[in-house]
C-alpha cells in the first residue's frame, strides 16, 4: 500500500481520535477504559508541542495512522530525551507504516538533538512489545502492576533507543 508520512493538521484530529479509540475499546494499547472524546486530540496537540507529530495519508488524504514524540520530562536535564506514540488503524498494520514514521520521527528527534527515545509500553500488548523490539528498542526498565484496565492489572515496560 502506497502512503505518505506528513506533519499533523488540526483537521486530522477525528481521524486521530477514531484509531486511538480503536484501541481504546479493543486492546491494552492504549489505556484509557473507555472511549475518549474529539477534544482528547488537543491533548496530544499540547503534549507533542515543538516535536514532530506526523501521520500516514494514504492517496486520497486519509489518516491511516499517526505518531509522535513528547518530552519525557520538563526538566531541561532530560531535554536529550523523548517519548514517543505511535497509532495505526488496524486494517493497516503490517504495511510498514509504523516502522516508517518511526524512523522519521527518529530522524526529526536527533535533528532536534534528542539522543534517547522511550516507549512506555504495557505488558499486555505483545504486538508493540515485539515491534519495538525489532526496531532497535530494548527493554530497560519495568514498572510492576502499576496499571488496571478491564479488571486486570499490567506492568509498564519501559524501552529505549539510542539515536
Amino acid at each position: 500500500m502506497k502512503f505518505v508520512i506528513e506533519p499533523v493538521r488540526k483537521e486530522d484530529g477525528k481521524a486521530i481520535i477514531d484509531i486511538f479509540n480503536h484501541y481504546v475499546q479493543s486492546s491494552f494499547a492504549a489505556y484509557p477504559e473507555d472511549r475518549v472524546p474529539s477534544e482528547f486530540f488537543d491533548l496530544f496537540l499540547k503534549m507533542s508541542e515543538g516535536y514532530p507529530f506526523l501521520v500516514a495519508r494514504d492517496g486520497e488524504g486519509n489518516v491511516l495512522g499517526f505518531a509522535l514524540l513528547r518530552p519525557h520530562s520538563p526538566m531541561p536535564v532530560f531535554s536529550r530525551t523523548a517519548e514517543i506514540t505511535c497509532f495505526i488503524a488496524p486494517e493497516h498494520i503490517g504495511n510498514g507504516m509504523g516502522k516508517a514514521m518511526q524512523e522519521r520521527l527518529l530522524h526529526e528527534a536527533k535533528e532536534k538533538g534528542i539522543s534517547s527515545i522511550l516507549a512506555g509500553i504495557s505488558s499486555l500488548n505483545p504486538a508493540s512489545l515485539a515491534f519495538h523490539s525489532k526496531c532497535g528498542f530494548q527493554e530497560c526498565g519495568r514498572f510492576m502492576k502499576i496499571g488496571r484496565k478491564w479488571g486486570r492489572d499490567f506492568d509498564v515496560v519501559w524501552m529505549q533507543r539510542m539515536i
